[in-house]
């Protein structure tokens, strides 16, 4: 497994092995030792999800869910290709408000670790594009929060305007949000890396 940090301090960017012949691959895309062994102890997971975004431009995002539920993420495409964001929402972090953005596709196998305290969103690259991740915490919709998607200055790549839920047309803009994290130092994995 190859392991790297981000331009933010937390966010990681996974790229599991990939064994291939005629037939096609066989990859181990989660492997709790292989990721100790390199130097990266994860949180427990206790929740996976999968989506299907059927359109080019589905956009999802910006989210967080708040504390006592926050959840880390671990994310990867299953089919298609998505171009995943990371916003630091941690008061006080030397990087509140910045984001990094990379491109998951079923092609390159590259997963993103996004932590607590960070806000996450994706928009679809191609039609019928799968996202599966999995989180550090349930579901919790009392705890369930969203920024709007173009009030941070992240470059999309957009084409024309995105699909968006309800939810995410409506949500606050970062200047007007309160967030619920603060910065409490370096994530301990990063000397390891």
């Amino acid at each position: 497994m190859n392991i790297r940090q981000s331009s933010l301090s937390g966010v990681l960017i996974l790229e599991p092995r990939r064994h291939g012949d005629q037939r096609g691959f066989f990859s181990e895309s989660w492997n709790r030792r292989t990721l100790r062994e390199a130097g990266l102890d994860l949180p427990e997971f206790v929740q996976d999800n999968h989506s299907l975004s059927a359109a080019t431009g589905t956009l999802r995002g910006l989210h967080f869910q708040s504390p006592p539920h926050a959840q880390g993420k671990l994310v990867r495409c299953g089919r298609g290709s998505l171009l995943d964001v990371a916003v630091d929402i941690r008061k006080g972090s030397p990087s509140y408000g910045k984001w990094v953005a990379e491109e998951l596709s079923f092609e390159n196998g590259r997963q993103l670790w996004i932590p607590a305290g960070f806000l996450h969103g994706f928009v679809t690259r191609a039609p019928d594009t799968e996202i599966c991740y999995k989180c550090t915490d349930h579901y919790a919709p009392e705890c369930d929060g969203a920024v709007a998607w173009d009030s941070v200055g992240i470059e999309w790549g957009l084409t024309g305007a995105p699909l968006l839920s309800g939810k995410d047309a409506a949500a606050p803009r970062l200047a007007d949000f309160d967030s619920p994290f603060s910065y409490t130092g370096p994530f301990d994995y990063e000397a390891t890396l």
